[in-house]
């Protein structure tokens, strides 16, 4: 709700608006305003005190020149339409400025007869020529981010969230780990049950004020876990209701959470460091456009992508109605959709990925071959690469490591196997000793 107290603080200038709440029947409209968004009730408020500015007139003025002289107060505003486009106020400005008067004359009773027209009154001149972040665009954008402000961004662009989601307008409210029910935080590590992982969008943070759920990619949830575990090694005690986007001064209960005017700021931020002059939001539209790509490829169905925007459709009605529950079978087939539109949302290609997993199998390798047999493979891969007075690719690396642990065991006399193998050890002659750490050691 818009307080008094909130627009005329010490600290703050204030509000040039503020007097207006000191009228009992502007207050009783703008709560009414609040139950459908307090963010429309807030720029109501400015919109009815700016075109009171415009026309010379007070919003009680407005009610009881209309009832005296209907014709000419729409001769003024529609005058002051011609105005405002003769100064080259953009469509929508003009637009917002008209319904907040028609909306205040309408709660006191008054209805306009006739049709106010605005010139191109859908058109969007300041942004119409902004295109969606690019791959490269977004991924240079990590780069330049700190850690908080990256988390922000892939909550955006790959589980398509509103920026309000993650912190309303006043930071009353915002996403809290409880919001992510398949991750989990102990001993101060975050893991995921499954990937992509469920986030739950919660009634009071949804635009529509239904509740529904969305998913994060792999790459995000590498993001959101650095960020977690970053504020478990700084002390914090993360609980359920702990902000995913934690206020950097959160000093009392009502302010944990940051204001998304704060959350698109800091996003703008990062933006303009990595060259990136784009609004904020673009980041949602990157995400829906390349899940349309992908339904265009048949990798998602378009009732799965209404519904994971938060648009209205078909499986919204059907979750409303169960009450917020899916049958199993649809949502891991959501997650399917979402997993195979993976290489569409993440700037990681599928290239660099193939390159992290190898770089962990040749670790892993090493350090097997190091632990149960004795040998350091990395000496093995020199002595190959002077042999043959090359480099090694690291596809070949992995084979020649794979090799070598393989021709290492086979010539072992004893041997640690799994209880898988034990069977065809035995039946290839090798004799049973005993268990060991789980496994079993034999002998030739």
């Amino acid at each position: 709700m818009i307080k008094v107290s909130r627009l005329s603080k010490k600290n703050k200038p204030p509000s040039k608006y503020a007097p207006y709440l000191s009228d009992p029947d502007i207050v009783r409209w703008i709560r009414n305003l609040e139950r459908g968004s307090p963010i429309t009730a807030e720029v109501s408020l400015r919109r009815l005190g700016r075109a009171c500015e415009l026309l010379s007139q007070s919003p009680h003025g407005l009610v009881e020149l209309s009832k005296k002289n209907m014709k000419g107060l729409q001769d003024s505003l529609e005058d002051l339409v011609m105005r405002l486009e003769s100064e080259k106020k953009a469509p929508g400005y003009i637009k917002g400025i008209l319904k907040a008067v028609k909306n205040w004359l309408r709660y006191n009773d008054v209805t306009l007869t006739r049709r106010i027209k605005i010139k191109n009154s859908e058109a969007t001149p300041t942004i119409e020529n902004e295109g969606a972040t690019t791959k490269e665009e977004l991924a240079r954008v990590f780069r330049t981010s700190p850690l908080r402000v990256k988390v922000a961004e892939s909550l955006i662009a790959f589980a398509d969230l509103r920026p309000e989601v993650l912190g309303n307008h006043d930071g009353s409210d915002g996403l809290t780990l409880n919001d992510l029910p398949e991750m989990k935080i102990s001993e101060g590590k975050v893991t995921f049950e499954k990937k992509p992982t469920i986030i739950t969008v919660r009634s009071p943070l949804s635009k529509t004020r239904r509740k529904y759920f969305t998913f994060l990619i792999n790459e995000g949830c590498t993001h959101l876990k650095e960020y977690l575990e970053e504020r478990i090694r700084r002390g914090e005690v993360l609980k359920h209701d702990s902000p995913v986007i934690a206020h950097e001064r959160a000093k009392t209960a009502e302010k944990k959470f940051m204001l998304t005017r704060k959350i698109t700021h800091l996003i703008r931020v990062s933006m303009r460091r990595a060259g990136v002059w784009k609004r904020p939001y673009v980041l949602r539209v990157y995400a829906e456009t390349h899940l349309i790509i992908a339904e265009s490829e048949g990798k998602i169905s378009h009732p799965y992508l209404q519904f994971i925007a938060g648009h209205k459709g078909d499986i919204e009605a059907t979750y409303s109605t169960n009450k917020g529950v899916l049958p199993p079978n649809m949502i891991e087939g959501m997650r399917k959709a979402i997993k195979a539109s993976e290489p569409h949302l993440g700037t990681v290609s599928q290239i660099e990925q193939t390159a992290v997993v190898q770089k962990a199998k040749l670790e892993t390798l090493k350090t097997i071959a190091k632990s149960l047999l004795g040998i350091d493979l990395l000496e093995i891969k020199i002595a190959k690469e002077r042999e043959e007075k090359r480099t090694l690719e690291p596809i070949e690396t992995l084979k020649l490591f794979e090799d070598e642990i393989k021709i290492r065991r086979e010539k072992r006399e004893h041997n640690i196997v799994s209880q898988k193998e034990l069977v065809t050890y035995l039946n290839d002659g090798w004799e049973l000793v005993g268990p060991t750490n789980g496994k079993f050691l034999v002998k030739r």
